[in-house]
């Protein structure tokens, strides 16, 4: 009997099977970092954009949560600054996929398939990953997922027009930093592809970070648990679903749930 999409949404918001290793992404020409299964061949991988001013440290406990149920994660610390190339920060997102399905990582050389490979992000990053899966060429990015996604320069909503892969948007619904009426709404609308966008109740822009940083006085919001649990499962959920092909947690995607209700949905995971 399958699983129902609670008990599903329960299930992913706990960490998976896999012990998890983690490594500087500097070693291999690129500083950030990449969260790794213990072991593993030809397995799924994110590239994961941090927020405005964010380090790469407030996304810890979702990079190694998706780890631990077999995505590689990584995560580029560049493009930190007041003033951050939107255009740059994709590419950079591309450059990591780059780097981790080239080489072998971790003690036992765990791989990635470089057919299963995702792009997510939090605002600017979440921008800057639709700008990243659509630009031309290898490597090529197969699903999108963001969370209070940030418009960017040139515009994510312009560039999500070519994009036909899936994408999941979580948008929160107390964001006053990026409204999901204004930024994730539009990106979603513009979408070329199937495509989901969710809101997440009692949600601020910062939501989704963990810890305290000193932006925090500028920006409006702070970390909130219900917000990191849920996109934990969903992201989860969604890059199992298009990245490996799984059919065990699409219920999940389909459903309506009351933690992040569908705002909009051209049939998301629908085989």
């Amino acid at each position: 009997m399958a699983s129902k999409p609670k008990q599903l949404l329960e299930e992913l918001s706990y960490p998976g099977p896999h012990k998890v290793l983690r490594g500087d992404l500097a070693l291999v020409g690129l500083p950030g970092v990449v969260y790794t299964p213990r072991e593993g061949r030809n397995l799924p991988a994110i590239a994961f954009g941090h927020g405005w001013l964010q380090p790469p440290g407030r996304y810890r406990a979702l990079l190694h949560h998706l780890a631990s149920w077999g995505i590689v994660a990584a995560a580029p610390a560049t493009q930190h600054g007041p003033l951050p190339s939107h255009r740059l920060f994709a590419a950079d997102l591309r450059s990591t996929l780059d780097i981790v399905r080239g080489v072998r990582l971790g003690p036992d050389g765990v791989s990635v398939d470089a057919e299963k490979l995702g792009a997510a992000g939090h605002s600017i990053g979440g921008g800057a990953a639709v700008l990243a899966a659509a630009a031309e060429g290898e490597p090529t990015i197969r699903a999108v997922a963001t969370i209070a996604a940030a418009q960017t320069m040139p515009p994510a909503s312009n560039a999500a027009r070519t994009v036909d892969v899936p994408g999941l948007h979580l948008a929160a619904s107390g964001d006053l930093v990026a409204p999901a009426a204004g930024n994730a709404e539009a990106i979603t609308r513009a979408w070329a592809g199937p495509v989901q966008l969710r809101t997440i109740p009692k949600s601020t822009h910062l939501g989704v970070t963990e810890g305290s940083h000193w932006s925090q006085l500028l920006l409006h919001g702070k970390p909130h648990r219900a917000t990191q649990r849920v996109v934990r499962s969903l992201f989860t959920a969604f890059f199992l679903t298009e990245l490996t092909g799984t059919g065990t947690y699409r219920p999940l995607l389909e459903a309506d749930l009351k933690a992040a209700p569908i705002s909009h949905d051209s049939h998301l995971a629908v085989s």
